[in-house]
C-alpha cells in the first residue's frame, strides 16, 4: 500500500464507506455490508482484499469476537484531512445559534452559553474557557478615593470583564490626581495588555520623572501598590454534556477517569489551550488525546480559538468519541467560533 495521502480510489471509497457505517452503527463492519453500500457493485472477496490492505496499512482493525472490521485513529485522521470543504451548516442549526448565543451580554457568558449549545448539537461534551489574565487587553480603569490611603481600582478588560481592588497605599492622594492617573492610563495603553502596560509605564516613570513629577509620583504609587497587577481570576472553564458519556460507557474504571478529567477544569484549560491559539487553523480537529491520559486516547476534539480579530479570548470546543458526526460539528465549531468574533468586534 501507498502512503496515506496516496490510496487509490477504490481504497478511499472502501475505507470511507466504513467509517460512514461505523460512526452510524458503532458496530464491526463486514465486507457483505459493505457490498450492499458501495455503488461500485464490487464484490465481497474484492472488498475483503482491500480491506485487508487497509489493515495492513494501519487504517482497520478487527476485534477478536468479530469477522468486521473498525477504523483506527490513523483512519479517522485520514477522514477528516479529506473530507475537503466542511459543507453548509443547515439554516435551521444557524437559527438556533444565533438565537441561543446572539443576545450574550459578554465574552464569558457567551462562551458559558457555547458549552451547552456544543453538547447539545453533538451530543458529545460541550466545552469552553476564557483567556487567562495574561492575554485580556484593558479597556479602561478607574480610580476612586475610598478614605485616607485607601483607594478603589476597577479595571475594565476588554468583552467587559472587570475586576476591582482596594489598594492600600502609603501616601495619601486627592481624587482629582487620581482623575488625572486614570485618564493618563486610559489615553495610553487602552489595548494593551496589564503586563505590557506596567513594564512601559514604569519605562516612562523613570525617564519623564523631572517633566511630570506630580502626575509620575500618583503614577509610580498606584502601580506599586497593585493598580495594574493581573487579575487573580482564575481562567473560567465551562462544561456541559458529561452525563453524555454515560450512556455508551462499557468500561466503569474508564468512565470514571475520563470524568474525572472533565471535573479538573485546570486540566481542560490546559487541554484547549494547547492545541487552540490566534495564529492555528480555523478548526482545529485532534483525533487520539493521549497527552491528556491513556482513557482519552480513542478520544477527538474538535475546536476553534474564540477571538475577537487577533485578539485571544478563549476557545470553544467538543469532546466525543471517535463517533462524533465529523460533516456536521466542524461547521458547528466553526459558525459560533465566527460568531463570536462577528459579536466581540461589534462590541469594540
Amino acid at each position: 500500500m501507498t502512503g496515506n495521502s496516496q490510496l487509490g480510489q477504490r481504497e478511499r471509497e472502501i475505507l470511507t464507506a466504513v467509517i460512514d457505517q461505523y460512526i452510524s452503527t458503532g458496530e464491526p463492519v463486514g465486507s457483505r455490508t459493505l457490498a450492499r453500500l458501495i455503488s461500485e457493485g464490487l464484490s465481497p472477496a474484492t472488498i475483503r482484499n482491500v480491506m485487508a490492505d487497509l489493515a495492513d496499512g494501519g487504517f482497520l482493525e478487527q476485534p477478536h469476537t468479530s469477522a468486521g472490521r473498525v477504523p483506527t485513529a490513523q483512519a479517522f485522521r485520514y477522514y477528516v484531512q479529506h473530507l475537503g470543504q466542511p459543507r453548509q451548516l443547515p439554516s435551521s442549526d444557524q437559527d438556533l445559534i444565533r438565537a441561543s448565543l446572539g443576545q450574550s451580554s459578554d465574552a464569558e457568558d457567551f462562551l458559558e452559553r457555547s458549552s451547552h449549545l456544543l453538547s447539545q448539537l453533538s451530543h458529545c461534551v460541550g466545552v469552553a474557557i476564557s483567556a487567562t489574565a495574561a492575554n485580556e487587553l484593558l479597556e479602561h480603569i478607574h480610580f476612586s478615593r475610598l478614605a485616607e490611603n485607601k483607594i478603589l481600582a476597577v479595571v475594565v478588560a476588554r468583552g467587559g470583564i472587570v475586576s476591582d481592588r482596594v489598594l492600600r497605599v502609603s501616601r495619601d492622594m486627592r481624587q482629582d490626581d487620581l482623575d488625572v492617573s486614570a485618564r493618563y492610563i486610559n489615553e495610553n495603553f487602552r489595548g494593551w495588555t496589564l503586563a505590557a502596560a506596567r513594564a512601559e509605564l514604569q519605562r516612562r516613570i523613570e525617564q519623564e520623572r523631572s517633566e511630570y513629577a506630580r502626575l509620575m509620583r500618583s503614577l509610580e504609587q498606584l502601580c506599586r501598590d497593585g493598580a495594574l497587577a493581573d487579575s487573580p481570576r482564575e481562567t473560567a472553564v465551562f462544561v456541559e454534556g458529561a452525563s453524555n458519556l454515560v450512556a455508551g460507557a462499557r468500561d466503569a474504571d474508564r468512565l470514571r477517569s475520563i470524568l474525572a478529567t472533565l471535573e479538573a477544569r485546570e486540566s481542560l484549560a490546559e487541554l484547549l489551550n494547547a492545541y487552540l491559539s490566534t495564529d492555528g487553523p480555523e478548526v482545529r480537529v485532534v483525533i487520539g488525546l493521549e497527552n491528556a491520559g491513556v482513557h482519552l486516547r480513542n478520544f477527538v476534539l474538535i475546536g476553534a480559538p474564540a477571538r475577537a480579530g487577533q485578539e485571544l479570548r478563549g476557545g470553544l470546543a467538543v469532546l466525543g468519541g471517535v463517533r462524533i458526526d465529523y460533516e456536521h460539528m466542524i461547521p458547528a465549531v466553526q459558525y459560533i467560533a465566527r460568531l463570536f468574533d462577528e459579536l466581540a468586534q461589534r462590541e469594540n
